[in-house]
């Protein structure tokens, strides 16, 4: 049904690939979604050792047959060190997993072009997650085989440009050569349908699939992200230079006050902890710390099956370009 590059690429029925998620893109979820002909997503800052992140490949490969990511965030970290981003690029040379989703700083500036080179010859597939044309530009220029244009509307920590997928998608297709693949505001076919009209090569996601019944969190989330709406997420994290948007709750509320008042990295560190996170992932509170979700919680109303959801994007996407077509005259 679908002919991109992203599909051809990694041979995969859609242009449909699950986002970095830290706690939640384990090995089952993301052989879910790859076994519903999509792209799965395997974070590697869930794992703190080189044993534990190889097994973490080997136990998807047992669930999969098909492609996935890996997905390393090169960014300061208490817990995640510069040792570690370079174990877990290593890891993935040597384990010759079919992509990897890097996200932060370029990955030449923290482990050099050595470490490109490297993955290149070890046949993976490389793509940054940026939020404007300058670093999609340098990842062409280094090797890169595409870029996500992250829009300012997605989760986790979009670029302070501030740039909305709408607009940043187009900019990108029209400014590199490499095939680029659209994030922020994506979780059904209409939007798929725009990102690929775009000139998107594919789409990528990640709140949608937490409303899915293969992710491993507390029902309670799933709920409360359906009962929430596009304009229930906020931007924090400015004072810090660490820009993040998640759903509005008391801990938001009590990182911007501190914000506010002008309160330094160390009084918001306690507050914005993963362990705090994967807590709260676990026992369902969402008071407790920051869940990174993106507006796209707006067009979340049920929670299928990633290949339920997949196989009803796809056709939803077809449809929506077809009207489209039709009300072109053609």
């Amino acid at each position: 049904m679908y002919q991109t590059a992203i599909t051809k690429m990694f041979n995969v029925k859609y242009p449909i690939i699950c986002g970095a998620m830290m706690w939640l893109c384990t090995p089952k979820l993301c052989a879910a979604v790859s076994n519903a002909g999509g792209i799965g997503n395997l974070t590697a800052g869930n794992y703190e050792t080189e044993d534990d992140f190889r097994a973490a490949i080997r136990e998807t490969r047992k669930l999969t047959d098909k492609p996935f990511f890996t997905a390393i965030t090169l960014l300061p970290s208490v817990r995640i060190t510069p040792e570690h981003h370079k174990m877990y690029v290593r890891v993935c040379a040597e384990e010759k997993v079919d992509g990897i989703e890097f996200s932060g700083t370029p990955l030449d500036k923290v482990a050099g072009m050595e470490a490109v080179e490297m993955l290149k010859k070890a046949g993976v597939k490389m793509f940054h997650k940026v939020g404007a044309v300058r670093h999609a530009l340098h990842a062409e220029k280094i090797g890169f085989d595409g870029v996500y244009a992250a829009g300012i509307e997605e989760g986790g920590h979009p670029l302070n440009d501030d740039v909305t997928s709408m607009v940043l998608t187009p900019r990108m297709v029209s400014s590199v050569k490499i095939p680029v693949v659209t994030v922020g505001g994506i979780a059904d076919g209409r939007t798929m349908a725009a990102a690929l009209a775009l000139g998107a090569q594919g789409v990528m996601m990640a709140s949608r699939f937490i409303a899915t019944q293969e992710c491993e969190v507390h029902d309670n989330i799933k709920q409360e992200l359906i009962r929430r709406q596009e304009f229930d997420t906020i931007i924090y994290g400015k004072s810090i230079g660490l820009q993040g948007r998640g759903l509005k709750s008391k801990v938001i509320e009590e990182v911007l006050a501190i914000e506010a008042r002008n309160g330094g990295f160390e009084e918001l560190i306690p507050l914005l902890s993963g362990q705090k996170v994967k807590q709260a992932w676990q026992n369902g509170d969402v008071d407790f710390a920051p869940l990174m979700v993106g507006q796209s919680i707006g067009l979340i109303d049920d929670i299928p099956t990633c290949s339920e959801l997949l196989e009803r994007m796809a056709a939803e996407a077809k449809d929506c370009l077809a009207g489209a077509s039709r009300m072109s005259g053609n």
